[in-house]
């Protein structure tokens, strides 16, 4: 059986890989939807990129279900207090979710343009929402969220909705916001017909040019304007999970971890190296380019990941109160338990996922849309 340190470690790592998964995967969906009026010049074509999700965006939502999933098993304090503190915010996320497969089947009930338009932009509102608040939540991590624990451990929340949009945590979403609206258009070119892919390719580049940007103002930003939170005296990594029982230091640099592991540069490269072969694949190789931005999505969120690690969700009221990798998970039971279960389970999932996505293969034509709509 594996020792606590390493199960709670082994479960940070699963809790990454099932947030870039997600973003992955779903992040494509959100990017074509976001782009739907723009790549899409009129009803066929916004045909044509709505039929290259459509197939597969409900099984991709699977990755947001295990995610919530591992975070109420594996790390309930962690999910205690952010669903319960980031509640309007959860809301506004998931309604966005809702308009979604609400807009694929409405926007088909009336042959009306007017009705059409008007869900085609609840598809488009609903992606750049998702987007842009995932971004912002990670940039409020970093700034700390105002919550503490009382000496029975019971939390206290005394923040509101609005304090959420910090000038960093808006740039954090405006960096979501580019890497997946990239992510979206190099689907695009990699799926939809040849004479969207072309518009698709040439937005995908101009996109990524802006995320590169955003992601190296925002780590300047971070570096020297946001103070880093650090463990301060010996950290206790196989003890109960009482936020209280250590002592946080605020003022070092969140790429202290950088120093201590120079591995965790590997995340940044990676991302630059995606943002590099979306411009010189997207357009000409459409695998190649699609691929590179999963590459890209994958290195930011693991930069963050690296960045806070160990901290998990940092308290602006009472850095002692800080959730770490440390204090905040589940027992070592059930932490064992649940990583058999992944074991099993999460092969079959990327299987059946890669199984899926092989049988889908290929562009979806103007052609073969034109011909379906004849026949109804």
């Amino acid at each position: 059986m594996f020792d606590y340190e390493t199960l709670r470690v082994i479960w940070w790592a699963l809790i990454g890989v099932l947030l870039a998964a997600f973003a992955i995967m779903d992040g494509f969906d959100f990017g074509v939807a976001a782009l739907l009026r723009v790549l899409g010049r009129d009803e066929h074509e916004r045909h044509v990129l709505l039929e290259t999700i459509e197939p597969t965006w409900e099984g991709n939502q699977v990755w947001f279900v295990l995610g919530g999933g591992a975070v109420f098993a594996a790390w309930p304090l962690l999910y205690a207090a952010s669903f319960s503190g980031l509640y309007v915010a959860m809301f506004v996320l998931l309604l966005a979710f809702i308009i979604r497969p609400v807009g694929f089947n409405f926007r088909e009930k009336v042959e009306n343009p007017h009705w059409t338009r008007i869900w085609d932009y609840g598809l488009v509102t609903s992606g750049i929402i998702v987007m842009t608040v995932c971004g912002v939540a990670f940039g409020n991590l970093f700034l700390g969220l105002p919550f503490h624990y009382d000496g029975d451990l019971r939390l206290v929340w005394a923040g509101s909705f609005f304090q959420l949009f910090h000038p960093f945590a808006l740039l954090c979403g405006l960096v979501s916001l580019s890497m997946l609206l990239t992510h979206g258009a190099a689907w695009a070119s990699m799926k939809a017909d040849e004479s969207i892919a072309v518009r698709a390719a040439r937005i995908a580049r101009l996109t990524s040019l802006v995320y590169v940007l955003l992601f190296v103002l925002a780590g300047i930003w971070l570096a020297y304007g946001i103070p880093g939170y650090a463990v301060a005296g010996p950290v206790i990594t196989d003890g109960v999970s009482n936020p209280l029982a250590k002592q946080v230091a605020v003022g070092s640099s969140w790429f202290a971890g950088y120093l201590t592991h120079p591995f965790f540069w590997v995340a940044p490269v990676i991302a630059f190296i995606g943002a590099l072969g979306v411009q010189l694949f997207v357009a000409r190789q459409g695998f190649l380019g699609f691929f590179s931005s999963c590459l890209s999505v994958a290195g930011t969120i693991c930069s963050a990941g690296f960045a806070l690690f160990p901290f998990l969700l940092p308290s602006s009221l009472d850095p002692r109160s800080s959730l770490t990798v440390w204090d905040a998970s589940s027992s070592q039971g059930t932490l064992f338990l649940m990583m058999c279960l992944a074991a099993v389970f999460l092969p079959i999932i990327i299987l059946y996922t890669t199984w899926v996505f092989r049988v889908m293969r290929g562009r979806v034509s103007l052609e073969q849309v034109r011909k379906s709509h004849h026949m109804y």
